[in-house]
């Protein structure tokens, strides 16, 4: 373990949200990459977690808790300090760092709007009720997001897609699990 940080457990709830890339500047501050182009999840939780990263150097084992003071939006990333890393060594210490922060600890989702995390594994039906899959993942194409499914047809699995938008999205039912779409099975 790193001086200064104390060793914790993942919560079960636990997401990983960004890495360490680097120290930034001399007073232990780190620029972030984050997994999300709104990393308001960073911005708002002041208790990170930190795994080592899986290829390359580990400056540290296990999982370390991370008291975040401050992260902020600075030119086209993110920058942050912690209450344990006072000097650029700490910081560098901390290069390829996975972040990882509590799904109950990620802001309020405004009406109609969702965590990608919370859609994956989601039941998608239509409106007569046939299931086309299950949320396997999403992308971002630009114009909009698209659902990519998977589902078994004729024994095999296949992948499905549908654009993430009302044109085509009905209802996200979260405590059902389930995605109610205006699409049909041969599209």
């Amino acid at each position: 373990m790193l001086p200064g940080l104390e060793a914790a457990e993942l919560p079960s709830d636990a997401i990983e949200v960004g890495r360490i890339q680097d120290a930034w500047g001399i007073k232990g501050w780190f620029r972030v990459l984050p997994y999300s182009a709104d990393p308001e999840a960073l911005f708002s939780s002041k208790r990170w977690y930190l795994m080592p990263s899986e290829k390359g150097a580990k400056t540290f084992s296990g999982v370390a808790k991370l008291a975040v003071k401050e992260a902020k939006v600075h030119s086209d990333g993110v920058v942050a300090s912690a209450h344990e890393v006072d000097d650029r060594t700490g910081a560098e210490a901390l290069r390829g760092a996975r972040i990882f922060i509590a799904r109950s600890s990620f802001p309020t989702a405004e009406k109609d709007e969702y965590y990608w995390i919370d859609l994956i594994g989601l039941n998608v039906v239509n409106r007569e009720g046939v299931p086309l899959g299950v949320v396997t993942e999403l992308l971002a194409t630009g114009a909009q997001t698209v659902l990519v499914m998977e589902c078994e047809q004729d024994g095999k699995v296949v992948e499905r897609m549908i654009p993430f938008v009302s044109a085509y999205v009905d209802n996200v039912i979260l405590a059902d699990k389930r995605i109610l779409v205006d699409w049909q099975p041969d599209y």
